[in-house]
């Protein structure tokens, strides 16, 4: 999920909480992905909901002092 999709959904009305859920779900999917492979069994690192909601967070204070 870009930054941009983030800025979108949340003016449309979804909460930081929701967004971080959907952005963590979509993250942690791509590490499984990249998990698959024998030779990278042990890369990348899930996130938990503490740590996406602060990506979102920060995301979405960085727009609105951007917007003043």
């Amino acid at each position: 999920m870009k930054q941009k999709e983030i800025i979108e959904k949340w003016k449309q009305g979804l909460s930081k909480d929701v967004l971080a859920k959907i952005y963590r779900r979509e993250y942690n999917q791509g590490i499984k992905v990249i998990r698959a492979s024998v030779e990278n069994r042990h890369k990348g690192k899930f996130i938990t909901n503490y740590e996406a909601l602060s990506y979102v967070e920060k995301i979405i204070y960085m727009y609105i002092k951007n917007e003043r």
